[in-house]
């Protein structure tokens, strides 16, 4: 690695997941109050009878969401949010590299797009079997609504979420909704890291830009966009199933099921404004943070092993 310049030299497993991780966490800080909002949308209508406060698009969401429940409301379940992130991106980004690698077959110059698909589900089914307890927390305190400060939270506290739910539903409860979540982010994991991929190395290689912010940036808006278009159908079903209280909907597709009967086909977009905001800009800057941060990692790893 003498004479090398950190981003010439290729991250090791551990700077990629201790990067991707950190770089997660770092977008989700900025972003969180769109997650919410998405969530409050995508459950909108689900019990009318229930349902005393109407949101209208993203900015009113969170509008009527800081006057009703007070300010710190579209952060509700950042904990959470937080260690799903840690864990959950840490996998299926922090170790797409790799799985692509070990899916390739040796002697290949590139990895064909099926290949990448491959290394995409891989990775988003894996992450999901791991932080799954973190996004039923996470969803869950997302969609409670507190209306003033005497009204009762179900839950005090992020652990208090984790105790609950596993003392009520049983430990099963706290991996509700695994299989249409890991659907969800194989599809959104193979959108964001393929369409990434191809995006950055078809730019590179014609020579349009270097491997610098505007790459990444382009690279990465293009990612949140293809993610978002053909994720939020299972999204929107996956926050309903997992946010349910025990004996609502029998099954994933009996939510969805249910869901079309009582709200027609238009309801899989619930939420697309703010999801694609979300996911456009925790793309940006989470693709962004992270090849930063790869950057800096193998710096501070080279001046380690450095002799001199």
């Amino acid at each position: 690695m003498v004479g090398l310049k950190p981003s010439e030299v290729p991250p090791t497993i551990a700077v990629k997941f201790l990067g991707a991780g950190t770089a997660a966490c770092f977008a989700d800080l900025l972003t969180f109050p769109l997650d919410t909002a998405k969530v409050r949308l995508q459950i909108q209508g689900e019990n009318p009878a229930a349902q005393s406060v109407q949101y209208r698009g993203v900015l009113g969401t969170i509008l009527t969401m800081v006057r009703t429940e007070g300010l710190r409301s579209p952060y509700n379940g950042l904990v959470a949010g937080l260690q799903r992130q840690m864990s959950f991106a840490s996998i299926r980004i922090g170790l797409y590299d790799s799985v692509k690698q070990f899916y390739t077959p040796k002697g290949a110059d590139h990895s064909s797009v099926a290949i990448r698909i491959l290394a995409g589900c891989t990775t988003g089914a894996m992450a999901v079997t791991c932080a799954q307890p973190t996004d039923v927390v996470k969803v869950r305190f997302q969609a409670s609504v507190r209306l003033g400060p005497g009204s009762d939270r179900k839950y005090k506290g992020t652990m208090d979420a984790y105790r609950t739910i596993a003392r009520e539903e049983g430990v099963r409860g706290l991996w509700k909704g695994i299989w249409p979540n890991i659907t969800r982010n194989a599809i959104v994991n193979c959108a964001e890291m393929v369409t990434y991929d191809i995006i950055k190395e078809k730019l590179l290689d014609s020579h349009l830009l270097t491997d610098n912010f505007p790459c990444h940036f382009v690279s990465a808006f293009g990612a949140g966009f293809c993610a978002t278009v053909v994720a939020s159908p299972v999204d929107v079903v996956k926050t309903r199933y997992m946010n349910s209280p025990p004996g609502q909907y029998r099954s994933p597709l009996d939510c969805m099921l249910k869901m079309v009967a009582q709200e027609g086909p238009t309801a899989f977009y619930k939420g697309f404004t703010p999801s694609f905001l979300r996911l456009g800009a925790w793309n940006v800057m989470m693709f962004v943070t992270y090849e930063q941060l790869k950057r800096a990692l193998m710096k501070v790893q080279m001046l380690r092993e450095s002799p001199f």
